[in-house]
């Protein structure tokens, strides 16, 4: 997070994390286009429309005080390209964790959710995050409750956990507006609400 306080500008950086077609840039083209700003979407593809290196945009919220600038990031979830998803995380604000919800994706979603948790150390218990489980339009769905239990969830704090379905942006604002949350509450926690008076 950046706080200008001369130029009453803060910024934040926000990752979709997730294991491959589990819909990161479909979660985060749906947000795009709930503010208008589909076309304000940048992506590196792939000649079959696959995430390369990640998606980004910009989102930006104004008032009579204030500008918020959200840079929102999308890592590729193919594995050959691993390399670019550390350097992707670097100064993030919060993370949404999409879930692919089939059954037969249960497992990749642990080895994802395992190797954003090694990227991170202890830091990741407080980082705000929430846990979206996308794809709840498609049927033979794993239990939310065991995959939570897998990842050990209570362990963790500034944590959130919504259903989506990012195809047709069901639950893609309510949890942007959901890790938003978390990472203001973690500046009053922090003491830095003071900069903002």
């Amino acid at each position: 997070m950046i706080i200008d306080s001369f130029e009453r500008k803060i910024q934040l950086k926000i990752v979709y994390y997730g294991p491959a077609l589990s819909g990161k840039t479909t979660s985060l083209k749906s947000l795009f286009n709930h503010f208008g700003k589909r076309d304000e979407v940048n992506s590196i593809e792939s000649t079959v429309g696959r995430t390369l290196f990640f998606d980004y945009g910009t989102i930006v919220f104004q008032n009579q005080e204030w500008t918020v600038m959200i840079h929102i990031y999308a890592t590729t979830g193919q594995d050959f390209y691993i390399i670019t998803r550390p350097a992707t995380l670097q100064a993030l604000d919060g993370i949404i964790f999409v879930v692919d919800s089939q059954r037969s994706a249960f497992e990749r979603n642990e080895i994802s959710w395992k190797e954003l948790c090694s990227y991170f150390g202890d830091v990741i218990i407080t980082l705000p995050k929430v846990i979206a489980f996308n794809k709840q339009d498609l049927p033979d769905k794993f239990n939310n409750n065991i995959f939570l239990h897998k990842i050990d969830y209570y362990k963790f704090s500034n944590i959130d956990v919504k259903k989506t379905i990012a195809i047709n942006g069901e639950g893609i604002l309510d949890s942007f507006e959901e890790i938003l949350s978390l990472i203001f509450k973690n500046i009053y926690k922090s003491q830095l609400v003071s900069v903002f008076q």
